[in-house]
């Protein structure tokens, strides 16, 4: 027992002379005095050689001896874990860091903007599920199975159930909507689409729309023509010079896809308007009879108009995008020069 003390003693003074001038010097003094192999481990060792008799005591003085190791190291490591120079010259009334702020995306600008617009003119929001069934997707819009216009959308069916699919446009929207309520009707639908197309720098496979859907008496073609030509005064300035070319949709009759002059070059002939001053914005029509059959609208007493754009389209000719994977590669450098936008 007396030569347990002695050792003890021993150690502590030798402990109790370690000093350290750096963080690795604490370190070292750790693995020697605490580690799994230190000097610590190796007295407590001892306990085992004392007589049963005193090793009461002998443990008292074990932890005591411990607790010693333990404070010197502590003591120690005080000294230099998260200290700093007091040499260093800090201002604290200096502004702190800047925080960059974030921006809404460019496809949300424009989709807002739109929806904003036909607002004004009356038009209430209305949205539906991204998973749809063929009938509001496609049978309801006039569109029956092997109907060959459905070639125009290459569509992505559901594999444990091919009645059902990633809606193609917002167009089933307004089936829902045509579904659950009675003329008069006056919606503005925007939604993500899906289409099974090869991504590229002018086509992706989802996409963004905004179909908007009136009907009432006496609604005729004019009061279309009325609405889309303030919609694009209001998106893109007065001068902007608009024209309306026959085209054919199987919910719509007639139907007409609706351009304006190009943004980019001004009318004079560019690629984006494969030089023919004129770039496509949009689809629309009269509400096709057989439509409002569908639905138990009565199609001699209520007419209608509808009409669809993509949103990557205005977009692009509002912001000059050249490329639609822009909008969905998360590019920090693209997204930032939207900061501001409204």
């Amino acid at each position: 027992m007396d030569n347990l003390i002695d050792q003890l003693n021993k150690y502590k003074e030798e402990i109790a002379a370690s000093n350290a001038t750096n963080a690795d010097e604490v370190e070292n003094f750790r693995i020697k005095y605490l580690g799994t192999k230190g000097l610590l481990k190796s007295v407590m060792g001892e306990m085992k050689n004392v007589p049963n008799d005193q090793k009461k005591q002998a443990g008292q003085l074990l932890n005591e001896f411990k607790q010693f190791v333990e404070a010197k190291y502590e003591t120690l490591k005080a000294q230099f874990s998260g200290s700093h120079s007091h040499s260093e010259n800090i201002d604290l009334s200096l502004p702190g860091n800047y925080i960059k702020i974030g921006s809404r995306h460019p496809l949300s600008i424009t989709r807002n903007r739109i929806v904003s617009i036909f607002k004004r003119l009356g038009f209430a929001l209305a949205e539906g599920p991204d998973i749809e069934d063929d009938w509001h997707n496609f049978g309801a819009m006039n569109l029956p199975e092997d109907h060959p216009a459905r070639d125009m959308q290459d569509t992505f069916y559901i594999h444990q159930n091919p009645s059902w699919l990633l809606r193609t446009h917002t167009s089933s929207v307004q089936a829902r909507v045509m579904e659950t309520q009675k003329p008069p009707i006056r919606v503005i639908c925007p939604g993500r689409v899906y289409r099974n197309e090869t991504i590229s720098a002018r086509a992706h496979c989802f996409f963004h729309q905004v179909e908007g859907l009136y009907i009432d008496e006496n609604v005729s073609f004019a009061d279309l023509k009325q609405t889309l030509y303030f919609f694009v005064q209001e998106m893109f300035g007065k001068e902007v010079k608009v024209r309306f070319r026959p085209s054919y949709f199987p919910f719509t009759e007639p139907s007409a896809e609706m351009d304006i002059s190009c943004l980019i070059c001004g009318g004079k002939g560019c690629n984006v308007c494969k030089h023919t001053g004129w770039v496509e914005i949009l689809g629309s029509g009269m509400v096709h009879p057989k439509v409002l059959e569908n639905f138990g609208i009565d199609s001699t007493k209520y007419t209608g108009f509808a009409f669809g754009m993509g949103v990557e389209r205005i977009t692009q000719l509002k912001y000059r995008v050249n490329d639609l994977r822009l909008y969905s590669q998360n590019d920090i450098r693209f997204l930032q020069q939207f900061t501001g936008a409204v």
